[in-house]
C-alpha cells in the first residue's frame, strides 16, 4: 500500500508492519486480568460471555442481576453497559455485557434466574474469534488509520511544515469519512500544482513498463489510457477507474483517508473493494511517497486488479483474513507485501513485475529485475514468515509461475489456518456467511453442483 517511485530507500511503513502494531494493542487491551485477581476455577469451569437488558429506571434491577452471579458463585471480571438499542425512550434500558467464570454445572441455573430479572439474555459464543464485516455495507465501519505517518503527525514527512498541503489533505480525507458504500465517489478538481506531480511520476514509469511490466498490466494501462483519462496531464477521478474495473472484475473503490489498519484493508479485499486515496504527494518529494497516495494506487495497484485471476487471489487474501488471529494477519500482510506489492511472475521465459510497489517506483522496478537481489519461487508457507525489508529495496523477491498458481498455493494455505468457523462469499449479495449447519453446507453444494452441470453442457456442445 505504499509507494516510491525515485532511489529515496526510506519506506515508512508497511502493511506488515502495521498489523505487528495492531497485534501489540490486542495484546494489551484484550488480556486477561493477572491469576491472583480471582480464585482458579477447576476443571469443571469455563469462560461464560453474557448480554441481557435491564431497567434503567432505578440501581434496583442491575444490582438484583449482579447479585444473582454471586448466589451462583460466579466470577465476574468484566462489565460493560451501553443503552439498549431497542428501547423506546432514551435512556429507558440497560444493555450489559458481562465476562464471568462459572461452574459448568451452575450455568443453566443461573442463565434460568437471570431470565427472571433482566430481558434479552443471550450467551455469546465464539468470542475469543476477532468481529469481522459480513457484507460489503459493513466496511463503512472499516476506516481505521494508521496517522503516525500523515503530515500533521511525522516531522518527517515532506508536507509536515507546509499549511496549505495539510489543509488539502483534510479536505480529502472528508471527503473518504463522508463515503458510504453507494455513494458516487466525489470527482476533484485538482490543482495545477498536483497535476504536474502525477505528470513527473507518470511520466518516469510509462517509460519503463514496456520492459518490466507483466503482460496483463501492459494490457490493461492500454485500457485506461483509452477508457480512464490516464494521462500525463490527467489525474484519473476514482468514480471512472471503480466503472471500469466492475465491468472487468467486480472490484470496485472506495476513497481512503490515508493508510487503513491491516485487518480493516484485508477485510475490503474480501469483498472485492479497493481502498484507494485520492490525495497526491507533496511536490516537493514527487518521486517518493512516505505513504500511500493516489500515485501509488491508479499506476501500481488499478491495471492488475482489472485482471481476473489476480483479482480472485487479492480477493482471496481478504477472505483468508476474516475472523483471523493477530498473527496470521501478521502473516497474510506479510504475503500481501510480496505478492500484491513486491510480487515478481515469469512470463515467457523472463521475470516480470506484477507488484503494485514495484510498478510505482521506478528505482525499485529496475533494481528487483536486475541480477542483485535473489529470487525465490513463491511458497506462502515460507514467505508468510520470510523477514521483510521496509526501509530500503527488498534482498529477496518471491516469483510466481503465474497467478493460478498462486491462487490455488494461497487457497491451501488458508485452510491450513486456525479458525473455528469456513466462511463463504456470495457474490450476488456481496456478503459471507459462514456454514456453521448442515443445511447451509447441502445449500451450498447444490449451488455448485448446478453450476457443474451447466459447464458440462457447455462442454459437450463444444465438443
Amino acid at each position: 500500500m505504499k509507494s516510491e517511485v525515485g532511489t529515496s530507500q526510506c519506506r515508512k511503513q508497511s502493511l506488515i508492519e502495521d498489523a505487528r502494531k495492531e497485534k501489540e494493542i490486542s495484546e494489551v487491551t484484550t488480556s486477561d486480568p493477572p491469576d491472583d485477581t480471582f480464585d482458579h476455577p477447576d476443571e469443571g469451569s469455563s469462560t461464560l460471555y453474557l448480554i441481557f437488558t435491564v431497567s434503567n429506571t432505578s440501581v434496583s434491577p442491575f444490582s438484583t442481576s449482579l447479585k444473582t452471579f454471586e448466589k451462583h458463585g460466579a466470577i465476574i471480571y468484566h462489565i460493560e453497559t451501553r443503552p439498549a438499542g431497542q428501547c423506546k425512550m432514551k435512556g429507558e434500558e440497560l444493555e450489559c455485557f458481562v465476562k464471568c467464570f462459572i461452574h459448568n454445572s451452575s450455568t443453566c441455573s443461573l442463565l434460568s434466574s437471570l431470565k427472571k430479572i433482566a430481558g434479552n439474555v443471550k450467551v455469546i459464543k465464539d468470542l475469543s474469534a476477532p468481529s469481522f464485516p459480513r457484507k460489503v455495507q459493513d466496511l463503512d465501519m472499516c476506516q481505521h488509520l494508521s496517522m503516525k505517518f500523515e503530515p500533521d503527525f511525522d516531522k518527517d514527512h515532506p508536507g509536515f511544515g507546509d499549511q496549505e498541503y495539510k489543509k488539502r489533505r483534510g479536505y480529502f480525507a472528508e471527503l473518504a469519512f463522508k463515503y458510504k458504500y453507494g455513494n458516487v465517489i466525489p470527482r476533484v478538481e485538482y490543482t495545477s500544482e498536483e497535476i504536474a506531480t502525477w505528470k513527473q511520476v507518470y511520466k518516469s514509469l510509462s517509460s519503463l513498463y514496456p520492459n518490466y511490466a507483466c503482460e496483463q498490466y501492459l494490457e490493461t494501462f492500454q485500457q485506461l489510457e483509452k477508457y480512464c483519462g490516464y494521462t500525463e496531464n490527467s489525474i484519473p477521478q476514482l468514480q471512472d477507474v471503480s466503472n471500469f474495473l466492475k465491468e472487468r472484475t467486480g472490484f470496485i473503490l472506495r476513497p481512503a483517508a490515508g493508510l487503513l489498519s491491516a485487518r480493516d484493508f484485508l477485510a475490503c479485499l474480501a469483498f472485492r473493494v479497493f481502498p484507494s486515496t485520492q490525495y497526491i504527494r507533496h511536490p516537493s518529494a514527487a518521486m517518493h511517497s512516505p505513504e500511500p497516495d493516489c500515485c501509488h494506487e491508479l499506476l501500481g495497484h488499478i491495471p492488475m486488479l482489472a485482471d481476473k485471476e489476480f483479482a480472485q487471489f487479492s480477493q482471496d487474501i481478504g477472505l483468508a483474513s476474516l475472523g483471523a488471529s493477530d498473527e496470521d494477519i501478521e502473516k497474510l500482510s506479510t504475503l500481501y507485501w510480496f505478492t500484491i506489492e513486491f510480487g515478481l511472475c515469469k512470463q515467457n521465459g523472463s521475470i516480470k513485475a506484477y507488484g503494485a510497489g514495484l510498478l510505482s517506483s521506478y528505482g525499485e522496478l529496475m533494481y528487483a529485475l536486475s541480477n542483485t537481489p535473489a529470487l525465490k519461487n513463491f511458497d506462502p508457507e515460507l514467505t508468510a514468515v520470510h523477514p521483510y525489508q521496509d526501509n530500503s529495496y527488498q534482498p529477496v523477491y518471491f516469483i510466481s509461475e503465474s497467478f493460478e498458481d498462486s491462487t490455488v498455493k494461497l487457497r491451501q494455505y488458508a485452510l491450513k489456518m486456525k479458525k473455528p468457523f469456513c466462511l463463504r462469499y456470495d457474490p450476488f449479495t456481496c456478503s459471507v456467511e459462514i456454514l456453521d449447519t448442515f443445511q447451509k453446507v447441502r445449500t451450498a453444494l447444490c449451488e455448485i453442483n448446478e453450476e457443474l452441470k451447466n459447464l458440462c453442457s457447455a462442454l459437450d456442445k463444444i465438443c
